[in-house]
C-alpha cells in the first residue's frame, strides 16, 4: 500500500472516531437533561416539604402541606419532564413562534397576536380571585425554580439554541384558551358557506351540509342573493381569509370528539356507578396530557394533568370522578364590517373608529415585524392577517371575529383549578358557575351512588330575527345579528341521577325537543353515541371489563350505512370482484389485522372526491372530509341527492352506480402502488397507524424520524375506539386524532381506577418514558394508579424531596 495511502486511511480512522466519540459525549450530556428523581434539593418558593415519589410509570405522585405547595411541586416536575412542550405550547398561545423558528412562522404568529390570547389571558389573571392568583403563581414559581437551575435542557433547546424564560400565570390561562381553540371550529362551515353560496343554492348546501339526522334543515335566506347584495369585495374578502387560514399550521377543529359513559349502581356489578371517559384530540409527541397525583390537605386527586396548568383536570379524588366531551356549541361567529372612507366601520348607532393596538412580532434572524391590531365591537379584525400588501389596499369591509373564549370576564380558570376539591354534586356543580370555554358535556359519579350530568360553558344567545343562526358571516352593522347575552347557567343541560340509570355522550345532539335555547347546528353525527347506547344496553349490569370492551369497540355504524349501497356496484375488474367479495360479508368492524378497512376507506376517499370536489372547486382541498351522512344520503338517492354523483364539469350525465365502479378501480390503484400487488397482505393497523407528530419537528423529515412516533392501530373516524384521518395528507390513512386518554373509575373502590394515554410521561426523547404506554394503548390496555401512600412508597422507582430555603 502507499504510504500516502496510509496516511488517508489513517486521517480518515481519526475523523471517524472523533464523530463517534463526539456523538457519544453529546449522548451522554444530553442524558444528563433527564429529570432528578432522588435525593433533596432546597429551593425557594415553598412553604414547607413536599416529597415526590415516582413510580415505575415516571408518574410522580406528590406530596405537599398547602395546596399551593402541592401546586409548586406539579410545575417543578411538568418542567422536568415537558418543558419543550410547555415552550411551544406558550408560544403558540402568546402568537411568539418566529423568534424561535424564524420566518417561516411569522404568518401563524401575526394571527394569533391578533386574536390576542394571550393578552386576553393576562386580564383573566387580574380578574381573577386570590386563591386562584395564588394557585397560578405557586404553579409559576415552580416551573421558573427548574429553569432557575440550569439544567442541561432537553434536545430540542439545543438544536434550535434556545434557552427558555421565566413562565408566568398567564402563559398557563393562555393555554387552557387555545385548548379550547382546538376544540371549536364553527367559523370554517360559516366561511365555508359564504365561499359556496357563489356556486350552490341554499338546498344544495343544506345537503352537503345536512341536519342532524331527523331535524329539519335551518331555514336560512338566499345566501346567493343574500351575498350578492354586498360588493364583490366583501366575499372576495372571506375567500381570501379561509385560503389563508387554511395554510397556517394551527389546530383544525378537525377530529372534534370525545366519549363519556356513567352507570348507576344497579347496572352495575360493583353495586357503586361506573364511569368512562375517552376524550379524542390530535395525536402529539409528546402526549397532550400527564399522569399525576396531588396530595394536600382538602386535595388528594389523581389523573391527568395538561403541562402548563395546574392541578388534575380529568380524573377523580376520593370520592367523585369525572370525564368530559366537546359540546361543540355555535360560540363563533364571523362578522364584515362595512367601512367609510375615514377607515371607521358602520354600527347600528353610526360609524365608530377601530380600537387599536400595536404588536412587536421578534422573528429569529430578521428585523421586527410591527403590527397593528384593530378591533371592532364584535372582536379582532382577523383580516388585517392577509399578506400585508393587500392588507394595506383600502377594502370596503373587514372581517370581524367574535368568540366566546376573548371576553375579559371568562374566568374559566378559577373551575378548572377547584373541581378536584369537590365532594359531591352540589359542590362539583357549583365550581362550574365559573366556567365559560369550551363548554363541555361532563358525566359525574360519587362514592354515594349518585350519576350526573352537565353542560357547563358560555353560549351566546342570538335574536329571533337573526335568520343567519350564526351559520354564515353576518354585517356587522346590522344589530339583529349581536349576541344578546348567554344562555343562564341554571338553564344549561344537566340531569342527575336519571331513571334510566346511565348517561352517556359522544359529542351528539345532547337536548330534547322543546329545550328552549340553542346551542349549535352543528351537532357531530350521531354515530359513535349511538353505538355507546347499543353497548350499555347490551350487558344488564357493568363492570371495568365490559367498559374496557367498550372503550376497544370498533364496529363502524357508518360503514355499516354504506355498506349496502357499495355492495350493489358492478365490478369493472378481477380485483374489483376480489374486493367486493371481501366486502360481502364483512360486518364494518375495523380490525387492524383485516383488508377490509383499507379497501372500504381508500374507496371512501377516491367517492368523497368524485361526488364532491366538482361543486366545492377551490374550496375542496380544505374541506374533502369523510362526511359519512352525507354520502349516505347521496349513495340512497335521499330527497333526489343522487345529483351529486353529476360531474358539473362534464356534458355528460354521470350516474352513482358508475361513479361506484370508477372509484373503486381509483382506490385499488392507489392501494397497490402504497402496499403492493397482494390484497391479501393489505393490512389496515399499519396503513391506520396512531401517528404522534412532534412540534415543530414533526415536519422535518429527518427530525421527524427521531422525535415522532407511530403505533399500529383499529378503528375509524366513526367507532368508539376512535380513529380519525385527514384525506389531504400525505398519509391519508394515518389515525391523527385518536383518544388522547382512556379512564375507567369504580366509585365502589376508587383505587382500582384504570389509566392510560397514548404516549408516555416524558417528552425528552432520550427517555425510556417517551412513548412507553403507546402499544399498550393501541391494544386497549390500561395501567392502574393508586393514591394510597404505603403502596406507592412499597414500589417508587424514585423519591425526591424539595426542601425550603431558610
Amino acid at each position: 500500500m502507499l504510504p500516502a495511502m496510509r496516511w488517508v486511511l489513517r486521517l480518515s480512522a481519526v475523523f471517524f472516531a472523533c464523530i463517534v466519540l463526539v456523538a457519544v459525549g453529546l449522548y451522554f450530556y444530553l442524558r444528563l437533561s433527564l429529570p432528578k428523581i432522588d435525593g433533596e434539593i432546597r429551593i425557594a418558593g415553598i412553604s414547607g416539604q413536599v416529597e415526590i415519589m415516582r413510580d415505575a410509570y415516571g408518574i410522580p405522585h406528590i406530596y405537599a402541606a398547602s395546596v399551593e405547595d402541592a401546586n409548586f411541586a406539579l410545575g417543578y416536575v411538568h418542567a422536568q419532564d415537558r418543558l419543550w412542550q410547555m415552550e411551544m405550547n406558550r408560544r403558540i398561545a402568546a402568537g411568539r413562534l418566529a423568534e424561535i423558528l424564524g420566518a417561516p412562522a411569522l404568518d401563524t404568529d401575526r394571527f394569533l397576536r391578533t386574536l390576542g390570547v394571550h393578552r386576553v389571558s393576562q386580564t383573566a389573571y387580574r380578574r381573577s380571585d386570590v386563591q386562584t392568583r395564588r394557585v397560578l403563581d405557586a404553579y409559576a414559581a415552580g416551573v421558573n425554580a427548574f429553569i432557575a437551575s440550569d439544567p442541561v435542557l432537553p434536545p430540542e433547546f439545543l438544536i434550535l439554541r434556545h434557552r427558555p424564560e421565566p413562565w408566568t400565570a398567564a402563559d398557563s390561562i393562555a393555554w387552557t384558551k387555545m385548548m379550547s381553540w382546538d376544540l371549536s371550529g364553527n367559523w370554517r362551515s360559516e366561511l365555508l358557506r359564504l365561499q359556496l353560496a357563489k356556486r350552490l343554492p341554499v338546498a344544495r348546501l343544506q345537503e352537503f351540509l345536512p341536519p342532524y339526522p331527523g331535524d329539519a334543515p335551518v331555514p336560512l335566506p338566499d345566501l346567493r342573493t343574500f351575498y350578492g347584495a354586498l360588493e364583490k369585495e366583501a366575499v372576495q374578502l372571506a375567500d381570501d381569509f379561509s385560503r389563508h387560514m387554511a395554510a397556517l399550521n394551527l389546530p383544525s377543529g378537525e377530529g372534534l370528539g370525545s366519549n363519556n359513559w356513567v352507570v348507576a349502581g344497579r347496572r352495575s356489578e360493583s353495586g357503586k356507578p361506573l364511569l368512562a371517559n375517552d376524550p379524542h384530540l390530535r395525536l402529539s409527541a409528546p402526549a397532550v396530557w400527564y399522569f399525576a397525583h396531588l396530595d394536600a390537605p382538602g386535595l388528594d386527586a389523581i389523573g391527568a394533568t395538561l403541562p402548563g396548568v395546574p392541578m388534575v383536570i380529568l380524573g377523580r379524588n376520593a370520592r367523585i370522578a369525572w370525564g368530559s366531551t366537546n359540546t361543540g356549541p355555535d360560540v363563533q361567529d364571523l362578522y364584515l364590517e362595512r367601512l367609510d372612507n375615514a377607515g371607521n366601520y358602520a354600527t347600528p348607532d353610526g360609524a365608530q373608529p377601530f380600537a387599536t393596538r400595536e404588536e412587536r412580532i421578534m422573528v429569529k434572524g430578521a428585523e421586527d415585524v410591527r403590527i397593528t391590531v384593530r378591533s371592532s365591537r364584535h372582536g379582532p379584525i382577523v383580516s388585517d392577517v392577509l399578506a400585508p400588501a393587500r392588507a394595506a389596499t383600502p377594502r370596503g369591509y373587514a372581517l370581524a371575529f367574535a368568540w366566546t373564549t376573548l371576553a375579559e370576564d371568562d374566568l374559566s380558570i378559577q373551575s378548572i383549578w377547584r373541581l378536584p376539591l369537590a365532594r359531591n354534586w352540589e359542590e362539583f356543580t357549583a365550581e362550574l358557575r365559573d366556567f365559560a370555554s369550551p363548554q363541555q358535556n361532563i358525566v359525574y359519579a360519587d362514592v354515594d351512588g349518585n350519576i350526573g350530568f352537565i353542560a357547563p360553558g358560555r353560549v351566546p344567545v342570538r335574536k329571533r330575527d337573526n335568520d343567519l343562526k350564526g351559520l354564515a358571516p353576518a354585517p356587522g352593522w346590522d344589530a339583529r345579528y349581536d349576541w344578546s347575552g348567554y344562555i343562564p347557567f341554571d338553564e344549561l343541560p344537566r340531569s342527575y341521577n336519571p331513571a334510566s340509570a346511565k348517561l352517556w355522550t359522544a359529542n351528539e345532539k345532547i337536548v330534547m325537543p322543546g329545550y328552549p335555547h340553542h346551542i349549535t347546528s352543528e351537532w357531530q353525527e350521531p354515530y359513535r353515541s349511538d353505538r355507546i347506547g347499543e353497548l350499555l344496553e347490551a350487558t344488564a349490569k357493568h363492570n371495568q371489563g365490559s367498559f374496557a370492551r367498550m372503550h376497544a369497540d370498533v364496529v363502524s355504524l357508518a360503514a355499516r350505512a354504506l355498506l349496502p349501497r357499495l355492495r350493489e356496484t358492478k365490478a369493472n375488474s378481477d380485483d374489483a370482484r376480489k374486493a367486493l367479495r371481501l366486502l360481502g360479508s364483512w360486518q364494518g368492524e375495523m380490525l387492524a389485522d383485516r383488508a377490509e378497512p383499507l379497501i372500504l376507506w381508500a374507496w371512501w376517499r377516491e367517492l368523497s372526491r368524485a361526488i364532491y370536489a366538482d361543486e366545492l372547486g377551490e374550496a375542496f382541498a380544505a374541506n374533502w372530509l369523510a362526511r359519512a351522512q352525507f354520502l349516505t344520503n347521496v349513495l340512497n338517492d335521499k330527497d333526489g341527492q343522487s345529483r351529486w354523483c353529476d360531474n358539473i364539469g362534464t356534458a355528460a350525465t354521470e350516474g352513482c352506480a358508475g361513479l361506484l365502479a370508477d372509484t373503486l378501480e381509483s382506490a385499488l390503484v392507489e392501494l397497490r402502488k402504497r402496499y403492493g400487488e397482494d390484497m391479501a397482505a393489505w393490512k389496515w393497523g399499519p396503513a391506520h397507524a396512531a401517528h404522534h407528530e412532534h412540534s415543530p419537528f414533526g415536519r422535518q423529515k429527518f427530525l421527524a424520524r427521531w422525535f415522532d412516533f407511530a403505533v399500529p392501530t383499529p378503528g375509524d373516524s366513526y367507532t368508539v375506539n376512535v380513529g380519525r384521518m385527514i384525506f389531504s395528507e400525505d398519509e391519508p390513512f394515518a389515525n391523527r386524532h385518536a383518544a388522547s386518554l382512556r379512564a375507567i373509575y369504580d366509585l365502589a373502590d376508587p383505587e382500582k381506577s384504570l389509566f392510560i394515554h397514548s404516549g408516555g410521561q416524558s417528552g425528552n426523547r432520550l427517555s425510556q418514558h417517551y412513548d412507553s404506554f403507546s402499544a399498550a394503548w393501541a391494544r386497549g390496555e390500561y395501567i392502574a394508579m393508586s393514591t394510597e401512600r404505603k403502596l406507592i412508597e412499597r414500589t417508587a422507582a424514585g423519591r425526591l424531596k424539595l426542601t425550603p430555603l431558610k
